[in-house]
């Protein structure tokens, strides 16, 4: 994972560079997210991994886009093409997303929560979570009933356990030692 993302890193940058310097971020976003999903396509997979010529791969991936993707981002198609570098556009959004967020400061949170959060326990997570990290928080909530209650909150590094299963977990841990 670790070499994908060293090779994604630099054309994600230079996207979200180029995006933020003509005020297009938030197309730049759909257009990667777009062309990540297309190379995550069984038909299309095969075909990244050297079948055809740079030329020939750049021009029907630009075509399978469409117009989903602008001459900027045919641009980037072109030369991520010629280096053999297609099969990790998927690594590109998410860097490029990553640098967004960053950028607009904000940060996504995941919730899984033993039961359904109504919609004033979503606000005060979203509150605490601003206050603790001085950002805007956007929530993902999920339900996993092994966590017999409680929630675990995930934002970046940040990973808050309160469930009651991760704490028989640490009691059980303490236990042992």
């Amino acid at each position: 994972m670790a070499e994908i993302t060293t090779i994604a890193r630099p054309y994600a940058k230079a996207a979200f560079d180029f995006a933020l310097e003509k005020d297009a971020v938030d197309s730049w976003a759909e257009m990667l997210d777009f062309a990540a999903q297309v190379s995550e396509n069984e038909t299309m997979k095969p075909l990244l991994s050297g079948a055809l010529a740079s030329n020939q791969l750049a021009e029907l991936f630009i075509k399978v886009c469409g117009e989903q993707v602008n001459e900027q981002g045919q641009n980037l198609l072109k030369v991520m093409a010629e280096n053999g570098r297609l099969e990790v556009l998927p690594a590109v959004y998410q860097l490029f997303h990553e640098l967004r967020n960053e950028w607009a400061k904000e940060v996504e949170a995941h919730v899984v929560s033993a039961t359904e959060l109504n919609a004033e326990q979503q606000q005060q997570i979203g509150a605490s979570l601003e206050k603790r990290l001085t950002r805007k928080v956007k929530l993902n909530c999920s339900v996993d009933a092994s966590l017999v209650a409680g929630v675990i909150i995930t934002a970046g590094d940040l990973v808050i356990d309160g469930s009651v299963s991760g704490k028989l977990n640490r009691l059980s841990e303490t236990l042992q030692s």
